[in-house]
């Protein structure tokens, strides 16, 4: 039975997180209620920068539940269906979709479920019903479907910069996103898989994670690189943190012939120079960028999961109630002896 008030995580500022109360989301034609039981933490909710100006804010979008309320009209869910759910979705019919950049879609970045995933229920809207919603199989707990939506942004970067078997790959900063790139990676077939990070914690992680050498991201990178990698420079470089000195170290580590994903995200206002012939003119470097995740990206990052591919599990560290969010929060700011933060609304 749901009652008419929630609980959820209200988010001011990084250092300010409270639990507020507000009235249970109410569903119309085609939407789904969903009860939350499990949310992670992404890195990118605690960009400040990038949200302080909509604050008070619900964020989460890292989500697994169960489906407690169907609309009308909606026909292939019912109540009791354990479910995860994309918080942005794709028109599948503008210029940016039919050319494979779904992600880019207008409205991909105007839809959202409502509040948001750090909350005892969430409303999925018509258009996230018809396109964005993944039942989960029953191998998939609900901590695990936390993982499907940043392991399909890990996807869709890797194919957008053709990662390949036989590969060399460097991981600039061993988070979560850099830890799924090391694993991904190694499914992939990756020839030699490096990573990095200031982080003894997270270079031990990425070890055990699949990375065939991890060091620290203050040394050397290039002249490490080579040591490890039979004297060459990485094919693939991926940029998992926004720290400046990573993005410099990325395009100092590129073979030549290679390609440098920028995967994270800088400050709002960082610009890096380029140097247009050492980088292009002879060496026919490639630098691209990814954001997000299809909903078919979410299917086979659901896929991966369900099949035990890529073992999300081993990366949780933290699993903490709705009254502890702000302890969440500070923890991926610090970014130290943790890995998967995960919020469970419901405890």
């Amino acid at each position: 039975m749901v009652g008419n008030k929630m609980r959820v995580a209200m988010w001011y500022n990084n250092r300010d997180v409270r639990v507020e109360e507000m009235p249970v989301p109410q569903i119309g034609t085609g939407e789904l209620l969903v009860r939350v039981e499990a949310c992670g933490i992404c890195g990118s909710d605690v960009m400040e920068w990038y949200r302080l100006d909509r604050a008070p804010l619900v964020l989460g979008h890292e989500v697994g539940g169960q489906v407690v309320a169907v609309g009308k009209g909606v026909e292939r869910y019912q109540e009791g269906d354990r479910v995860s759910a994309a918080h942005h979705v794709p028109c599948n019919t503008c210029h940016y979709c039919l050319s494979g950049h779904h992600t880019v879609c207008d409205t991909l970045r105007r839809t959202n479920f409502y509040p948001g995933g750090l909350a005892e229920y969430i409303r999925l809207p018509a258009i996230n019903v018809d396109r964005g919603v993944f039942r989960l199989p029953d191998e998939v707990s609900y901590e695990e479907a936390t993982f499907i939506e940043p392991l399909s942004c890990v996807l869709r970067g890797q194919r957008l910069a053709s990662m390949q078997p036989g590969k060399s790959v460097l991981v600039i900063g061993s988070g979560i996103s850099g830890l799924l790139h090391v694993q991904l990676a190694r499914n992939l077939g990756a020839g030699k898989v490096i990573a990095t990070d200031i982080s003894d914690y997270r270079l031990n992680a990425a070890k055990r994670l699949g990375a065939d050498t991890a060091f620290s991201g203050r040394e050397d990178i290039p002249t490490r690189v080579r040591q490890v990698n039979d004297g060459r420079l990485a094919d693939l470089v991926i940029v998992c943190t926004g720290a400046t000195s990573a993005f410099t170290q990325a395009l100092e580590s590129v073979e030549r012939g290679g390609t440098v994903l920028f995967f994270a995200a800088t400050g709002p206002d960082v610009i890096i120079p380029i140097s247009i012939n050492e980088l292009f003119w002879r060496n026919e470097i490639t630098l691209t960028s990814s954001y997000a995740g299809s909903p078919a990206d979410h299917e086979e990052a659901l896929e991966l999961i369900s099949s035990g591919a890529i073992p999300v599990k081993q990366m949780i560290t933290h699993r903490i109630s709705l009254e502890e969010t702000g302890l969440g929060f500070q923890l991926v700011v610090e970014a130290r002896d943790s890995i998967k933060v995960i919020v469970e609304p419901q405890r």
